[in-house]
């Protein structure tokens, strides 16, 4: 035990620098697959580094590992990161930057941070001479845009007979809702008003600004400005471009998990517009927005609303739109309990869109993962927790979605975010407590010795 925090201690300043390193790599998956793909190599071979077996599958996912016993048990961390707005950090958000007991910069929470940390941990059961099980820290490049990443390392590689992911908060994640991301548009686009509506960048993301432009006249302009100033100050900006009148709403980002946590500007931006507008200046898919989805969350007014006692209710999120002359498409997150079908909620969405003329696509999908809580990888993860903190770890769920749910019923999301600490995951100024974050550091280091002398 005692070896094990001498090393952490030894190891802190090396660590830093290689996160500094490490978050300065713009992995953003939802760019393209090039600078994720350079993260993943930096991260091999800085575990050949430290004389651990290390394998890479196709550029798009790979593992370092430790161990010979039969078990293997498995660590799922992902390197890839959402984009990054600089303007909106008080920050440079591609490095490390420490102040006022925390550390900042995008991944360092989610999840560049815990990736590097249970490679260090890896590398510590090497050192502490621990023997036992196969340990596999594995890394993904592409988990922010749907988990195929994982599709292709378990085509190539054994699932583990036990593991988790520190992609989440403490204590232990057993359940996590279905995830479905739909694409609904219009097939003509009937907007003779409106120009261009622009917002989001990624599926998974409430969307913190998004901007019109209108071809409208003095009096929409003029009620408009009346809604804009109503709304408060930096809510809208309206000022006049050589297209049009360009209207921006100005909202505030958060991860799609928990979506009344922002303020989503799109659904903000069509409000206003719906306002002043008809349905034949805004087209099909503009008023859609407004009437059926709006700043709902719940999904009341698609008839979607819906909830169960392991896992909550239901949440949407209306994370892209592209609305142009030519084309008028938008991109729900959906989060739907454990206990319902994905199969269900889709039906209800298309039955709703049809009404409007609207066509429903289903773009990808996770199904819900749900563990009792003596299945052996939670027994081992409650005993890592209790021996560090002394406290039992609460049993959870969640409308995020992790790695966990490629395991098979063998894994669980676990860490790295303590209760309380606002890390402002894919939003600005994303951070971690540095204290708290290397007492996570002592857990991921305690469950994966817990997994590496695990005896069935």
């Amino acid at each position: 035990m005692s070896n094990f925090d001498e090393l952490i201690n030894s190891y802190r300043e090396e660590f830093l620098k290689d996160l500094d390193e490490l978050l300065r790599i713009r992995s953003v998956s939802a760019e393209g697959s090039e600078v994720p793909t350079q993260a993943l190599s930096w991260m091999l071979k800085k575990a050949e580094s430290f004389g651990l077996k290390t394998k890479n599958i196709g550029g798009i996912a790979g593992h370092a590992e430790y161990g010979e016993g039969e078990t293997l048990c498995g660590v799922l961390t992902h390197l890839d990161v959402v984009p990054a707005n600089a303007a909106d950090w008080s920050c440079e958000p591609f490095a490390l930057t420490r102040k006022n007991g925390r550390m900042y910069g995008r991944g360092v929470a989610d999840d560049k941070g815990a990736a590097l940390a249970a490679l260090y941990c890896l590398r510590a059961l090497k050192e502490s001479g621990v023997k036992g099980n196969r340990v596999r820290v594995i890394f993904g490049t592409s988990e922010e845009i749907g988990m195929k990443d994982m599709e292709t390392y378990f085509d190539a590689e054994p699932l583990p007979d036990l593991g988790f992911t520190p992609d989440s908060e403490y204590g232990i994640c057993r359940a996590e809702k279905g995830i479905m991301h739909i694409e609904i548009s219009s097939e003509k686009a009937n907007n003779t008003s409106l120009m261009q509506f622009e917002a989001g960048s990624a599926n998974n993301v409430v969307p913190d600004t998004a901007y019109a432009i209108l071809d409208c006249s003095d009096y929409e302009e003029h009620n408009l400005q009346r809604l804009a100033d109503a709304a408060g100050k930096g809510a809208f900006d309206l000022r006049f471009t050589i297209d049009g009148l360009k209207v921006t709403a100005h909202g505030k980002a958060a991860h799609a998990c928990e979506p009344e946590k922002g303020e989503n500007a799109a659904s903000m931006l069509a409000g206003i517009i719906c306002a002043v507008m008809g349905k034949e200046s805004v087209g099909d898919l503009c008023t859609f927005i407004n009437y059926c989805i709006g700043r709902e969350t719940n999904g009341l007014s698609m008839g979607i609303k819906m909830r169960d006692a392991v896992s909550g209710s239901l949440t949407v999120t209306l994370s892209r739109v592209h609305i142009t002359e030519r084309e008028a498409k938008a991109i729900l997150d959906i989060r739907y309990p454990v206990s319902f079908l994905e199969e269900v909620v889709l039906y209800q969405i298309k039955k709703v869109a049809a009404r409007e003329g609207l066509s429903v696509r289903l773009i990808d999908g996770e199904k819900p993962l749900s563990l009792d809580e003596n299945t052996p990888i939670v027994r081992v993860l409650k005993d890592a927790y209790k021996n560090v903190t002394g406290e039992e770890p609460l049993l959870y769920t969640t409308g995020g979605g992790t790695y966990a749910r490629t395991l098979g019923g063998k894994g669980v999301a676990f860490g790295p975010v303590f209760p309380g600490d606002d890390s402002r995951i894919h939003n600005s100024d994303e951070s971690i407590d540095e204290e708290n974050f290397f007492r996570h550091f002592r857990i991921c280091l305690e469950a994966m010795n817990g997994m590496m002398t695990y005896g069935g």
